[in-house]
């Protein structure tokens, strides 16, 4: 995690508030080492730009890595409802992938 990056970004959100990038950029900077912090901006930009598509697949994975399995399958429907949507059929294959995958470990619990 790089302080410098963090406090640039935070900068950047605050001149453009309507930009969603840049939260999504915070959120991957707090990703490893403040997983707390990552899903808040992520749940920012859920509540706040819920068309950002490449929040949807972060934020079900910080879920499930975060052990709230609910939440993250909600998240993963939801994006793979947007992908289609949005006929983004890169994001759409990713996310389907991540759910089947998610799938499968729920299935060995």
């Amino acid at each position: 995690m790089n302080n410098n990056r963090i406090q640039l970004l935070r900068q950047f959100i605050e001149e453009q508030p309507d930009d969603p990038f840049n939260v999504y950029a915070l959120a991957m900077e707090y990703r490893n080492e403040q997983p707390a912090e990552s899903w808040k901006c992520l749940k920012k930009l859920l509540d706040e730009h819920p068309t950002y598509l490449p929040t949807y697949y972060q934020a079900a994975d910080l879920c499930t890595e975060l052990n709230n399995r609910s939440e993250a399958e909600a998240i993963y429907q939801r994006g793979i409802e947007l992908a289609r949507e949005q006929k983004n059929e890169k994001a759409l294959l990713e996310l389907n992938r991540a759910y089947r995958a998610f799938q499968d470990d729920d299935d060995e619990w």
